[in-house]
């Protein structure tokens, strides 16, 4: 019986020949249709912005009419959705701000060359001629590169339809790989609001929602949109999820009285969920005054509630919303009509509450408040309420802890006080000479760790004797060490559950004995601790030990368990 062989085929690896096609009919780079086109407006639809249109006429005849039917038709093809998954406010902003500026340097080429640009035309040498024409410009970093990102974007979507040639590498490669190098520097993000602001703009937001809870209460986007605050201020979603929020965000909780609130983020495509406790009271709501714990969850039942009639005549693309009011404003063309909350609604809302209750920050200025400074402000509330647990207030924010240490954590009151406090304490040993004279440690402080009376004395080494500390001369305890002291000392005790009592008794006894004896009741009597001090730090360790004696991975604590003390 013959054996089957798997036939290779030789291949050349050293001068291999690439082919390249493309799939698919290819639009031609010569546009066929009349230009200018007899249509130049792109209606957008609504959208979360106020633009609903815009008219590419003015642009036609500057000698650019090819690229420019170009990037109408792109914008078209943006709205429709077969290119790119791009939401509809960010192909406004593309076509009402990128695309009017990279016009006007086209146009200002063209009459310095004196002749038309084409599609043809577009290369490195045009896209750092516009580089250069928006950096000379007023505009700040962040603009410009907004305005770069958006003329890309349709660039590299017309250079997948084959109208422009794109060079990807190389010296000649069409865009620059870092145009505005350390553009992170120039922005400034949002502080969270300090502890009087908050106080005093969750005061007036609150009476100003009070209203809403009414019988005969009218909705109006004003009064929508300071419960929006409210559910940013105690959620710390984004501005995109709250505004779209739907009418089912509400879901049911295993725990009683619990809720989730479900939020859909459109950038990852997942939802983001909030677990909100819905405490039942028997007050009246309008009875409840500010200082009353707000309950978020019926304000949010309250607001579908009287927006669930308008949702029924709203238009299509908001029967989906929360946030739906008849529009008041005669200004506009949709007086009379059923709309939803918008950003430029929401500031509109915002100016006029801080104006109502005259909300000033410390320098006496209006107080700045948007939805991004409350994100921050909740942000830091929960790490300052879970004592700088970073790894949980990511979970809060829906971040991971790197993208909510470096964008959201900012030094609190507290931090500023202890930085001040530590630089006078450093500058008082510099100036006592006593720099160093004790360093911290898993069990409290030692005044020479290298060459202490239990220190191995090389140079070097560190000494790790925690079990000898109680003995040791170098030994130091302060009042900001009680909690790792009983850290320690309530490890020592859990080791009576895990080894032989008389091996426990031989090596480990004395040192809870010691603690309470030399340290705790000295401390005590000469008036070194405060009872209520030693009680708390004594309660907080049981129930929440210090990290470092919290697992036995950290501790070393079986290194000991059969080994005389000393030999360690």
């Amino acid at each position: 019986m013959a054996r089957k062989r798997k036939a290779h085929t030789k291949t050349d690896l050293i001068a291999p020949k690439v082919e390249y096609r493309q799939e698919g009919k290819v639009p031609p780079p010569i546009i066929p249709e009349a230009v200018p086109p007899q249509v130049t407006v792109v209606n957008f639809g609504y959208n979360a912005t106020n633009y609903r249109s815009f008219d590419f006429a003015p642009y036609y005849g500057l000698g650019i009419d090819e690229i420019t039917y170009a990037c109408q038709r792109q914008v078209e093809r943006f709205l429709s959705k077969l290119d790119h998954e791009i939401e509809a406010a960010s192909v406004v902003g593309i076509a009402n701000k990128c695309l009017p500026s990279f016009f006007q340097y086209l146009a200002l080429r063209t009459k310095a060359t004196r002749r038309p640009h084409k599609l043809s035309d577009i290369n490195r040498e045009t896209i750092d001629g516009y580089l250069l024409h928006i950096a000379q410009s007023k505009l700040s970093i962040g603009s410009q590169r907004a305005l770069y990102g958006g003329i890309k974007t349709t660039l590299r979507a017309l250079a997948k339809r084959g109208l422009v040639r794109l060079i990807a590498r190389g010296d000649a490669q069409t865009f620059p790989r870092n145009p505005f190098p350390n553009s992170a520097r120039h922005t400034k993000g949002e502080k969270p609001l300090s502890r009087q602001e908050r106080q005093a703009f969750t005061a007036a937001v609150k009476t100003a929602v009070m209203p809403i809870f009414r019988k005969d209460v009218e909705v109006t986007g004003e009064l929508l949109a300071y419960a929006l605050l409210i559910v940013a201020l105690h959620t710390g979603r984004n501005t995109t999820p709250l505004l779209e929020m739907a009418p089912d965000c509400l879901r049911p909780h295993p725990k009683k009285n619990t809720r989730f609130l479900v939020l859909w983020k459109r950038r990852g495509y997942n939802a983001s969920t909030v677990i909100m406790r819905n405490e039942p009271t028997d007050q009246n709501p309008i009875e409840i005054t500010p200082a009353v714990k707000w309950n978020v969850v019926r304000l949010i039942e309250r607001v579908i509630e009287l927006t669930t009639p308008l949702r029924k005549a709203a238009p299509n693309q908001l029967t989906n919303r929360v946030w739906l009011y008849q529009s008041q404003s005669r200004r506009t063309a949709y007086f009379g009509s059923i709309v939803s909350l918008t950003d430029t609604t929401l500031a509109k809302a915002i100016r006029k509450l801080v104006n109502s209750f005259n909300l000033t920050d410390a320098t006496g200025k209006p107080l700045r408040i948007n939805i991004s400074r409350l994100r921050k402000t909740f942000a830091n509330r929960i790490f300052e309420l879970l004592d700088g647990d970073l790894g949980s207030t990511a979970i809060a924010l829906g971040n991971t802890p790197q993208v909510a240490g470096r964008n959201y954590m900012t030094p609190n009151e507290d931090s500023q006080r202890n930085w001040r406090f530590m630089g006078e304490a450093l500058t008082q040993e510099l100036l006592n000479r006593t720099l160093g004279s004790t360093e911290r440690t898993p069990a409290g402080r030692c005044s020479d760790p290298t060459n202490g009376q239990y220190a191995p004395k090389r140079e070097g080494k560190t000494c790790f004797e925690f079990l000898n500390c109680l003995r040791c001369l170098n030994y130091v305890v302060t009042g900001d060490d009680l909690y790792k002291l009983f850290s320690f000392y309530w490890r020592i005790l859990r080791e009576r559950d895990h080894m032989d009592a008389q091996l426990w008794s031989k090596h480990y006894a004395h040192i809870p004995r010691l603690i309470e004896r030399d340290v705790i009741a000295v401390g005590v009597e000469k008036k070194i601790f405060k009872p209520s001090a030693v009680a708390a730090a004594r309660e907080r360790a049981r129930h929440d030990p210090h990290p470092y004696w919290r697992y036995d991975s950290l501790t070393s604590l079986d290194v000991f368990r059969h080994t005389p003390q000393g030999a360690a």
